[in-house]
């Protein structure tokens, strides 16, 4: 019976279509700042589907990192960079890139972070490929 009474709590809560959790609240409150209110371009960009009080603005922004960090590997010998992890970059980034064009509304944050993913990665796929030994290493493999 206690299953029923959780199963019931659950579905009363969801019929009433009441947000349950902080970033609601959260959100209840920044819209009513008078601030937020007199400025409207800013209440649009708060309340937007795609806004700061949703997950479809933080994952994208989070997947910046990503891309920071593939852009801070230029800097290494391409002997250092995985294909596998490139590889992985380049066709999440492609995949995503594809699919953030067809969700409505189109999250412009989502496609831009993955454009970018889907070029750094296939830079650097192309940096490994066509990557030539230098000379000492050429010599220590004719010596094995």
């Amino acid at each position: 019976t206690s299953y029923f009474l959780v199963f019931k709590a659950f579905r009363l809560a969801f019929s009433e279509a009441k947000m349950i959790g902080v970033v609601p609240a959260m959100k209840a409150r920044v819209m009513a700042m008078n601030f937020i209110q007199k400025n409207q371009k800013i209440a649009e960009f708060l309340d937007h589907p795609a806004g700061p009080f949703t997950i479809h603005f933080w994952a994208p922004t989070m997947k910046w990192g990503i891309t920071f960090a593939n852009i801070a590997d230029l800097q290494k010998d391409p002997e250092l960079l995985s294909v596998s992890q490139q590889s992985a970059v380049t066709l999440t980034g492609v995949i995503w890139t594809r699919y953030s064009t067809q969700i409505t509304p189109i999250n412009y944050n989502l496609m831009s972070v993955n454009m970018f993913m889907a070029l750094t990665g296939g830079y650097q796929l192309f940096r490994i490929f066509t990557h030539t030994p230098k000379p000492k290493e050429i010599a220590a493999e004719e010596g094995k």
